[in-house]
């Protein structure tokens, strides 16, 4: 696999294990994610992405190894101290995750609520402000996930995401179950988003096991397989890779 070298790195995962029992899930990975980039983990079903996504966020301790966020070791940190650091990380889920008896302006306002001591007017502007930067027209606002298109919840759930204005942004498979149209808005809103936000450095990373969405979207890419990082390379390289399994994913 080849090393690469390139500004600074956001996240970084040295030798990184997991076992549950006798059955390894990630098997010593070693890379770095770059600030203010968009990098991608491939992989197929069972890979491992979702378990080396919930290390990123400290949810899992490795059996072995070690991950560094902005600079923190994870392996050194109480639950209290996870629990604040996590503010740091913005997250959209596979399918926005967004509470069904709130309103989109409710979910959005939600974390505001939860973690800052912001006036009732800051919080207006702040959500008002995220809800319209992603699309949501004011008129529906007010409106529950019900009435919401799925696209338009995938829209709150990135507002919402967005709220504590994070450093990371993570997408878990972000256009699973979408539409081809639908998967064309999710993919130009992660790029409007990392372009709104590079002034202040934030970095996008998403899992997923859509290989041309991914090779549009992407600065890096990384391809997991049976716990291992097989290929790591920037997006323009890593669609052109000799590597037998990265063209059969590529190619499928």
């Amino acid at each position: 696999m080849q090393t690469i070298e390139y500004q600074e790195p956001i996240i970084q995962i040295k030798n990184l294990t997991k076992k549950f029992g006798e059955h390894t899930i990630l098997d010593g990975l070693s890379f770095d994610i770059y600030k203010n980039k968009i990098t991608t983990i491939l992989g197929f079903s069972g890979a491992g992405k979702s378990t080396l996504l919930k290390h990123i966020l400290g949810l899992l301790r490795p059996t072995e190894g070690s991950i560094t966020v902005l600079g923190k070791d994870l392996n050194k940190m109480s639950e209290v101290e996870l629990k604040e650091f996590r503010r740091n990380f913005g997250m959209l889920f596979q399918y926005a995750a967004l509470f069904d008896s709130l309103s989109a302006y409710e979910n959005v306002e939600f974390p505001l609520n939860e973690f800052t001591k912001l006036t009732e007017y800051e919080k207006k502007e702040r959500v008002e402000g995220l809800l319209r930067s992603v699309g949501i027209k004011d008129e529906s606002f007010k409106k529950l996930p019900s009435e919401l298109s799925g696209g338009m919840r995938k829209r709150v759930g990135l507002a919402r995401g967005l709220a504590l204005n994070p450093f990371i942004m993570l997408y878990d498979e972000p256009t699973t179950g979408l539409d081809p149209i639908t998967t064309k808005m999710v993919n130009d809103l992660i790029i409007d988003t990392a372009e709104r936000n590079k002034d202040r450095g934030m970095t996008t990373l998403i899992i997923s096991h859509d290989v041309r969405a991914t090779l549009k979207i992407s600065d890096f890419v990384a391809f997991l397989d049976h716990g291992k990082i097989v290929e790591y390379l920037p997006a323009e390289d890593f669609k052109n890779s000799d590597n037998p399994l990265v063209k059969e994913f590529v190619n499928l």
